[in-house]
């Protein structure tokens, strides 16, 4: 992904640096939903709802970038896949800021299947699968740090000649499939939570 050799403590110790930087995003979501880290300003329900939305819209930019940088690279071409590599990567801190300003500040929402909605008989197989795919989401959400952060940081340090002698290639497969998997049951449960379902807060 970087377009000039680059040196420096970073390149030489991308182990080290991604876990420094795994450790800080853990410690700033773990701190955030045990009220640890108060550095969010309260929002209200309509903000809520409008970072929810928000949440959603970005997550599939998002995935569309990753999928596209990842068939950018799959024909050779290195300066588009860098740049919509490097645009989910910025987009997924934008979601972090918000997941963690509508957690901090605001609510979790948790799902109410009522009479009359779409399938509501079967709303104790339905349940149990949203909670499912939300599981896998936040399982691969949190497993995927690390493994999205090394191939961001060798590719903003090494040249692309030199990235051929990294695992860049190889994590960064890992890192596609289970980033795109993740963001992508993200969207499917918003989408049952907020506009299939209701919700309450919790």
């Amino acid at each position: 992904m970087a377009t000039a050799s680059t040196h420096g403590p970073v390149k030489e110790h991308p182990l080290a640096a991604t876990a420094v930087l795994s450790v800080v995003g853990y410690v700033l979501v773990l701190g955030t939903f045990a009220g640890i880290v108060d550095v969010f300003p309260p929002i209200g329900n309509d903000t809520v709802i409008l970072f929810s939305d928000a949440i959603a819209v970005v997550n599939s930019f998002a995935l569309t970038a990753l999928l596209v940088g990842f068939f950018f690279i799959r024909r050779g071409d290195v300066r588009r896949h860098r740049a919509a590599m490097l645009s989910a990567f910025s987009l997924i801190l934008l979601f972090l800021v918000l997941y963690l300003w509508k957690v901090g500040g605001g609510f979790e929402k948790e799902i109410v299947i009522e009479q009359g909605q779409f399938l509501a008989a079967y709303a104790g197989l339905i349940r149990p699968l949203y909670l499912a795919m939300l599981a896998i989401h936040i399982l691969l959400s949190a497993v995927a740090v690390p493994v999205v952060i090394y191939p961001v940081v060798l590719g903003l340090t090494h040249t692309p000649a030199e990235l051929k002698e990294t695992a860049h290639a190889r994590i960064g497969r890992i890192a596609v499939a289970s980033w795109s998997l993740s963001l992508f049951l993200g969207v499917v449960t918003y989408f049952l939570l907020n506009h299939l379902y209701g919700w309450v807060p919790r």
